[in-house]
């Protein structure tokens, strides 16, 4: 198969990869639901060492910086609770988690969940955290451009690998909030 976008010597429909995703990644595209089938989401093999965007677009294409997203997983906190969710943001842009994220969380306070948060959590790898396969009850705050793009490069659940998904289907996720301006330049 071909990959939708990039240059990608191995691209596999999702749904034929299982074994290539983390647990929460897998049962998420085993158990997909929503308009966009799961067939469309493609697991492209990629080297751990370029799993960093700057050096992944670098390594696989300069075109592919704007059909990247990144997703991080952030802290809101309000009379001691404390609500994680993820952000899925334009790789060219940074998450606004002092505006967008805390007024969509009613948070008095938001942050940068830690890294052992983050991976604790999703049962995820860092730096391959992808809003597929997030635990249940999480807000998914993406950014509407996101949304906007035919396909959209984002992580696996691990360093190793990407997943092609189509960015409707994000915006179809369980907990999925769309939003204006949540990444900013």
């Amino acid at each position: 198969m071909r990959a939708p976008i990039g240059h990608f010597d191995t691209a596999i429909p999702a749904p034929d990869a299982l074994d290539e995703l983390t647990a929460p990644v897998a049962d998420a595209v085993r158990h997909w639901q929503g308009a966009v089938p799961a067939d469309r989401i493609v697991y492209v093999d990629t080297d751990p060492q370029w799993a960093d965007t700057a050096v992944f677009v670098e390594h696989y294409g300069r075109d592919l910086l704007e059909q990247s997203a990144n997703c991080v997983v952030v802290a809101g906190k309000r009379a001691g609770a404390t609500t994680l969710a993820a952000c899925v943001v334009p790789s060219t842009t940074r998450v606004d988690v002092n505006g967008a994220v805390r007024r969509q969380l009613g948070a008095r306070k938001a942050s940068f969940a830690s890294m052992e948060t983050a991976t604790g959590e999703t049962g995820m790898e860092y730096g391959g955290i992808t809003p597929v396969g997030l635990p249940t009850g999480w807000p998914v705050l993406v950014d509407a451009a996101v949304v906007e793009l035919p396909y959209v490069l984002v992580g696996s659940g691990r360093r190793r690998g990407k997943l092609l998904v189509p960015g409707k289907a994000l915006a179809e996720l369980p907990g999925a909030v769309v939003l204006e301006g949540l990444g900013v330049a």
